[in-house]
């Protein structure tokens, strides 16, 4: 067997210990959201650390104006389609709004449920002081949990808006430090301002990964659709485009379109005699 090429993905799979191991080393955790088998394959393939199937599938999947009302059921179907498909990557599954809010209770039977019928094998909520209890239960109940801190868009009602900077150090601070007591393997810190996801970063033992919080966090994560250039008038100033498949599959439909209508497709090539 030839060995593996130096710039070549890991091929052992990630695990949550891994995952909290790679805190401060110099390669970052790399983060991608993912819905469905075809992205989570190509994902997994290329070699992303972890998949996360957020709660985001309600706007950039459904269509909605905010993530508030994706249900638990649409979570575990699409959970267990990228789980299925991922064969290397760490799959963290989101619970959606008010599946974990109401009580410990509720969040662990609804985290139990999530990772039993998916196979992911991780959870992550929203919250930091105000979910410690929470986290206290999904880890004693050894549900691995990663808790979300900053920008939550399922706070979108107090917070106002999804494009706006958390700024305040000492409750961000004060959210991070709970998070880790209470038992999150790490924690991601969407929309504050660098210096503050620093020092988050440097005082936690847990992995930071950041989106819209700046280069010193341990990974990043972005939404998959917004990386790839598919979503249209999205552009925040954290989001760099790595590919534009909008204008390619624009593109694409256009010309078979055009065949079809031309009498062009199919051809003698791709006929059957």
């Amino acid at each position: 067997m030839s060995p593996a090429r130096p710039n070549s993905p890991p091929t052992s799979p990630m695990s949550v210990p891994k995952f909290v191991a790679a805190k401060g080393r110099e390669k970052k955790l790399t983060v991608l959201t993912a819905y469905d088998f075809v992205f989570a394959s190509l994902f997994d393939q290329a070699g992303v650390d972890a998949i996360l199937v957020g709660d985001s599938l309600g706007m950039v999947v459904q269509g909605k104006s905010t993530t508030m009302p994706v249900t638990l059921e649409q979570m575990i179907y699409h959970g267990e389609i990228v789980a299925r498909a991922a064969s290397r990557s760490l799959v963290i599954v989101d619970l959606p709004f008010m599946t974990y809010q109401v009580s410990p209770t509720q969040a662990v039977e609804n985290a139990g449920r999530v990772l039993k019928e998916t196979g992911a094998g991780a959870i992550k909520i929203e919250g930091g002081v105000n979910q410690a209890a929470t986290i206290r239960a999904l880890a004693e109940a050894d549900l691995p949990v990663m808790a979300h801190v900053g920008m939550r868009p399922q706070s979108i009602r107090k917070l106002g808006s999804m494009a706006k900077v958390q700024r305040d150090e000492a409750a961000l601070l004060a959210d991070a430090r709970a998070a880790e007591e209470a038992g999150a393997f790490g924690i991601v810190l969407e929309l504050i301002p660098r210096g503050i996801a620093a020092k988050i970063t440097k005082e936690l033992s847990i992995p930071t990964i950041g989106i819209g919080a700046g280069p010193d966090c341990d990974g990043q994560v972005l939404v998959s659709y917004d990386m790839l250039g598919l979503t249209e008038g999205f552009q925040p100033k954290f989001l760099k485009q790595y590919g534009d498949l909008r204008t390619a599959a624009f593109e694409a439909t256009r010309q078979y379109l055009q065949e079809v209508r031309d009498g062009q497709y199919p051809d003698a090539s791709h006929s059957h005699e």
